[in-house]
């Protein structure tokens, strides 16, 4: 049966917050593991853009030691290069752990919010098999 216009916009008010609290979890989540997958790429390119001399040429002691522009710039394109696998790990581990975690089924339809009686269905509460494919 359908809810009153009223009832119908509390619930859809409450739908949205419910699936934008997902979202930034969700977004959350693949932050923070992307962070710490790429954290090698990130400090390897770091280093390498902060010695090398046309770009910032910092004075610390490894840069006029160790690092100079032609190790610089093998930093920054090691840097790219190991990007770009872990990128497909980092992709992996947030895919597994999303299906783990079953996070995307817990986004619940507008329609709940039209007609009474429907039910909440997140993660394990829903009886329905989760596949994906269609």
């Amino acid at each position: 049966e359908p809810r009153s216009p009223c009832c119908c916009l509390a619930w859809t008010l409450l739908i949205a917050a419910i699936n934008s609290l997902l979202f930034l979890l969700n977004l959350l989540l693949m932050f923070v593991i992307f962070t710490i997958v790429l954290l090698p790429t990130i400090v390897v390119v770091y280093f390498g853009f902060q010695c090398h001399s046309q770009v910032l040429h910092s004075s610390a002691r490894y840069c006029k030691s160790v690092l100079d522009d032609n190790s610089s710039s093998a930093l920054i394109i090691l840097g790219f290069v190991i990007m770009s696998p872990l990128l497909v790990v980092a992709m992996a581990i947030y895919c597994s752990l999303a299906r783990r975690l079953q996070l995307l089924v817990c986004f619940q339809p507008y329609s709940l919010a039209l007609y009474k009686g429907g039910r909440w269905c997140c993660a394990r509460g829903c009886h329905t098999p989760l596949r994906a494919w269609v």
